[in-house]
């Protein structure tokens, strides 16, 4: 039972099982109270939506889903970010109708994803605009979009004036209210089930892990088509009673200042993104805009879904210190959608935590702590620890027994915010979800299971959790072990004109053994007048410096070409694939051996055969 705090009230021992049930309160109580408002920086005006208003678009789009007769389907929203997505969403939920979020296709992006998402999901309905509905029924006639089957909805020509009553749905907090697609790195997407009841237990987490009350105020730029987004930027606010400023990822990364500007005019105290977007204010915000920026007002700068690095933390709040940012506002944070969102995070007025270890032995899975700074040492970040009602073990993957607090292993998580596991995938699902330990004796509750394996690598120490890399990220060579973003850092710090959080490091069998390859984009500036024997001897030098690794080949691609996740992770099986495959799009490029230098399929000792391997999704 949970106690929910509201503007001018507080109702304890009130106990929401569904999100319908929660927006119909709020509707009712809180009718005029502005819930959402999306900023526009194209020739209109920002536009906002009350409760009561988003309660009668979700009752309208409800009804013709119910007169539709598809309750327990599958929707897929297809919408730009922006209020009709949020109406789209709960319009779903008020019908009993699986939301399925998707980004909308672009004119002239393949939509090889968007049909494999549709396909798996079983879906049966398209929620989207009538703009873009023209241009899914253009990209259908042309054959690279196939909506045969689908009954495809306008959501902004419906009548909101309910001549067709909408019926409120039987719902739990077991009842599924959307599927969150992965990214899709290393294969076709999956969609992880997410119910009612896991959506609230999180939103409980994220309410007392931050902090929140009805004066809060949230800005928020994140995709809403993924997690954090989605949850995180619009679920939360709904669910701790507070407002929220929007902004579409693209106007973000266009101007970045604009976050801050946002931030700074609405008096926000809840924001926050990935290490990027931190590391792109550093870079991309002027002396003369820090001057007319206030950021007193913000409370947490939540950071995720990537490896924050410490260097980026102190660079922003030395920064943006003049302009009232503090330092304690940052909470490093650690979640992900099988877990619906949030796993652990920290105390909301402390520093952040850090722990300096020893490289060399963090390559064997080790933890060495190291109180002084070396340059044979690395900084981590603590995540926090974990949430209400969670547990978060660290285990040897191979073994599957408990890791002990110097070992570094594969972080599980047990808990109600654990989602339901994979659409359709019900040998998937057993393995991610479904985990024991090996030596678990199954009356020790403590430790029984079953727990979701995360695939991510850390470690605890006294009680805070640290995440060092993902498992199948990890790049071995000579028995050692070499974390993926660590090179990667080394490389965009190597020269100007690379483009920072833009590169991906991996490694190839080549005569045997593993190398490592660096995939790197050029910022667009530096095209034209490309130093590559300065560049490529930079990389080289910074990663046998500071990695004792040498490179066996080099790949200098356009910007925007490295395959990243809908949250800006680099997908690096992913960009291996395409590198294996010659498909990259090149600017330059160099390898240790010149007969190689512009044929990377020769980098490998049988490439014919890797290829068909690739063809056949065996394992290399």
């Amino acid at each position: 039972m949970s106690t929910y705090s509201y503007s001018n009230c507080l109702i304890s021992e009130y106990h929401f099982s569904t999100l319908v049930e929660l927006l119909s309160y709020r509707a009712k109580n809180q009718p005029e109270r502005k819930a959402y408002t999306f900023l526009h920086y194209r020739d209109t005006e920002a536009e906002s939506l009350t409760y009561a208003e988003l309660d009668i678009q979700a009752q309208a789009i409800a009804a013709t889903l119910q007169s539709l007769d598809v309750s327990g389907e599958r929707a897929l929203l297809l919408y730009q970010p922006g209020l009709d997505y949020i109406a789209a969403f709960f319009g779903c939920l008020y019908a009993s109708v699986v939301a399925v979020p998707a980004y909308p296709p672009r004119r002239n992006q393949k939509l090889s994803r968007l049909q494999t998402i549709a396909a798996d999901a079983q879906a049966k309905v398209v929620l989207t605009n009538a703009t873009l509905l023209n241009n899914l029924q253009s990209a259908s006639s042309q054959g690279s979009l196939e909506l045969a089957g689908l009954h495809c909805l306008a959501t902004d020509e419906l009548n909101t004036d309910l001549s067709n009553p909408w019926q409120q749905p039987e719902l739990t907090s077991n009842s599924l209210a959307f599927l969150q697609y992965t990214s899709g790195s290393t294969g076709n997407p999956k969609g992880v089930m997410v119910s009612h009841g896991n959506l609230m237990h999180n939103s409980d987490v994220i309410h007392r892990c931050f902090g929140h009350t009805p004066d809060s105020q949230g800005v928020i730029w994140l995709p809403p088509y993924h997690d954090m987004g989605l949850i995180g930027g619009i679920l939360q606010p709904l669910y701790s009673g507070f407002p929220v400023v929007l902004i579409s990822p693209a106007d973000f990364l266009q101007k970045p200042i604009r976050w801050l500007e946002a931030i700074t005019r609405y008096r926000g105290t809840t924001s926050g993104g990935p290490n990027f977007a931190y590391d792109l204010c550093i870079r991309k915000i002027t002396p003369e805009q820090l001057a007319n920026l206030d950021l007193s007002s913000w409370e947490v700068a939540f950071t995720g879904a990537e490896t924050v690095r410490s260097e980026t933390l102190e660079q922003f709040a030395s920064t943006f210190a003049p302009c009232g940012f503090r330092k304690q506002a940052f909470y490093p944070c650690y979640g992900m959608a099988e877990t619906t969102l949030l796993v652990s995070g920290g105390e909301k007025t402390a520093l952040p935590v850090a722990c300096n270890v020893e490289k060399a032995a963090l390559e064997q899975n080790r933890i060495v702590k190291i109180n002084n700074t070396q340059t044979d040492t690395q900084t981590i970040i603590s995540c926090g620890q974990s949430s209400p009602q969670q547990q978060v073990i660290i285990v040897n993957p191979e073994s599957l027994t408990l890791c002990t607090p110097e070992q570094v292993g594969e972080i599980w998580v047990a808990g109600p915010s654990v989602a339901q596991g994979y659409w359709n995938r019900d040998e998937q699902t057993q393995t991610a979800f479904r985990a024991y330990l090996a030596n678990a004796d199954i009356s020790d509750r403590t430790v029984s299971g079953p727990f979701l394996r995360t695939g991510d690598l850390g470690f605890l120490q006294d009680g805070e959790l640290f995440i060092t890399g993902r498992i199948k990220d990890v790049i071995i060579i000579r028995g050692q072990n070499h974390y993926p973003q660590d090179i990667e850092l080394a490389v965009e710090n190597s020269h100007p004109a690379l483009r920072r959080g833009c590169g991906a490091a991996f490694s190839i069998d080549f005569k045997g053994s593993e190398r490592l390859v660096v995939v790197q984009e050029v910022e667009r500036s530096y095209l034209r007048k490309l130093n590559v024997p300065e560049i490529i001897t930079s990389i080289r030098e910074a990663v046998v410096a500071q990695h004792g690794l040498e490179v066996c080949a080099t790949v200098l691609v356009k910007s925007g070409s490295i395959p990243k996740t809908s949250s800006g992770k680099i997908r690096r099986l992913a960009c291996r694939d395409v590198f294996l495959c010659g498909n990259l799009d090149v600017v330059e490029d160099w390898s240790e051996n010149p007969q190689n230098k512009s044929k990377f399929m020769n980098l490998q000792a049988d490439v014919d055969s890797i290829l068909e391997k690739l063809t056949a999704g065996k394992q290399i």
